[in-house]
């Protein structure tokens, strides 16, 4: 039975909402595909602004002959412009385990729950731009996609799938993975949303940077991985391996964040050789600030 629209959950806050209009999905490398939106095409043809002229050719459409140029010159000439087209976007959503850690400064409020509504304000300036967007969601289930569409009732359709997500296992196999190969085509913009600690999801964003895909990274963090704010003795297990480890908050403190700095660092240095933008997010700061930082040039406060 199909959905009705009151079923379909909004997970943006009218405040973000209200801050999303100052953000542009845009893409450095990545040329749109066939048909309008707010980006200029590396492909040719009949368009909106003007690029050159070249020889016609047989089987060009006799619309694009420049017929004042003909008169003057006796040779035919075809007026080629930039087409204004959309991107196609794709939200890859890490799943595993490790997802589903709340915020001690949030009750409740999970990197799941954060990578839900960032996926949800992509979606929604997709549409305002005209662009085609998917997500393909990675867990211990294995891989959940939904294909690329556009506008409201595609949206909806993907609200209602992050809706359904939880957090749960390990990263899949590569073999399990394979099915983003026959999606993703070759210049589509790449969003991966999630904590980006495991080897796997890193590799898997260096192979699609790779074969030309524009992919970016952004990286969901928790208060307390900033912060360690922890003192005492106290207990700490990884959600996804479970092992576990009882340690003095106070006396580790140092060591962890230095530990953990440098690798953020490592990271960075890491994606950013391979051409991928990556930021960072921690769960108690605005959710349209990694947005800003992804999509805008220069710094962003």
């Amino acid at each position: 039975m199909a959905q009705s629209p009151a079923a379909v959950p909004d997970l943006i806050p009218p405040q973000l909402r209200a801050r999303l209009k100052g953000i542009q999905l845009s893409a450095r490398q990545a040329a749109g595909a066939q048909g309008f939106g707010l980006h200029q095409s590396q492909n040719r043809g009949a368009g909106l602004e003007f690029s050159q002229y070249r020889a016609y050719e047989p089987g060009d459409e006799l619309r694009q002959v420049d017929w004042k140029l003909y008169a003057r010159s006796d040779r035919f000439f075809v007026r080629e412009s930039e087409r204004d087209s959309p991107l196609e976007l794709w939200i890859l959503i890490d799943t595993s385990a490790s997802m589903s850690q709340e915020d001690a400064a949030r009750p409740g409020w999970s990197r799941l729950d954060a990578a839900r509504t960032l996926a949800a304000c992509l979606i929604e300036v997709a549409i305002r731009q005209g662009d085609r967007f998917g997500l393909a969601m990675i867990g211990g289930a294995g891989l959940r996609i939904s294909p690329l569409g556009t506008g409201a009732r595609h949206r909806d359709r993907c609200l209602l799938e992050l809706h359904t997500l939880a957090a749960a296992g390990t990263w899949p196999d590569e073999a399990r993975l394979r099915p983003v190969w026959e999606h993703v085509r070759a210049r589509s913009v790449v969003v991966f949303l999630g904590d980006t600690f495991d080897e796997e999801v890193v590799r898997l964003a260096e192979r699609l940077a790779a074969a030309r895909r524009e992919v970016l990274n952004l990286q969901i963090l928790t208060t307390e991985e900033r912060d360690f704010p922890f003192h005492g003795g106290h207990l700490f297990r990884d959600p996804e391996s479970g092992e576990e480890l009882i340690a003095d908050g106070a006396a580790v403190r140092d060591g962890f964040i230095a530990r953990f700095t440098a690798a953020r660092s490592d990271l960075a240095k890491r994606l950013a050789a391979s051409g991928i933008r990556h930021v960072e997010y921690v769960l108690d700061e605005p959710l349209d600030l990694p947005l800003r930082r992804l999509f805008t040039a220069g710094p962003v406060a």
